[in-house]
């Protein structure tokens, strides 16, 4: 059997690339993503980590995928779900944006953070404000999971007490 140079298909680099590429693609066409997440599913598809950082570079450049997008897009989404600024500062810290992309992306949110928190309280437990000691533990833990701060889960729970 005669030695062939051909490289099979799966190793040309520029097929390599494309490859990626289209991957990176489809993963942004469902949602927006940042830069350290995209990279991780790339790996985990089994794209080499370098390549897969030229790929995400090349989006970037191009305008196609942004952490300061991703993070205010994902802001306003937990906004909407009723999470809190802790929570949200922590869920998009595991998704490896940074500080300051956070910092904008939760100014740029915009909220009444308590008027939240008090929403949250309501859809979970009813108009009515806690009655006893053991409720509003019970209210004040999940407000705390959520992600609200101790002051805003105060005046949430205040303005549950001016209601009735």
């Amino acid at each position: 059997m005669p030695f062939s140079s051909k490289l099979s298909p799966d190793d040309d680099p520029l097929v390599q690339r494309r490859d990626c590429r289209k991957r990176a693609m489809d993963l942004l066409a469902r949602r927006e993503h940042g830069c350290e997440e995209l990279t991780r599913k790339l790996v985990s598809k089994g794209f080499d980590a370098e390549l897969a950082s030229e790929v995400i570079s090349t989006l970037e450049s191009d305008g196609l995928v942004a952490d300061e997008r991703f993070a205010e897009a994902f802001a306003r989404s937990r906004v909407n779900r009723g999470q809190g600024p802790r929570r949200i500062e922590l869920e998009l810290r595991e998704r490896g944006i940074k500080d300051g992309v956070i910092s904008a992306a939760l100014e740029q949110a915009d909220c009444d953070w308590v008027s939240v928190a008090r929403a949250a309280r309501i859809k979970r437990f009813g108009l009515e404000s806690p009655q006893d000691l053991r409720s509003r533990g019970q209210q004040t833990r999940f407000l705390s999971y959520r992600g609200f701060t101790g002051d805003q889960i105060k005046q949430a729970l205040e303005l549950a007490d001016d209601t009735d």
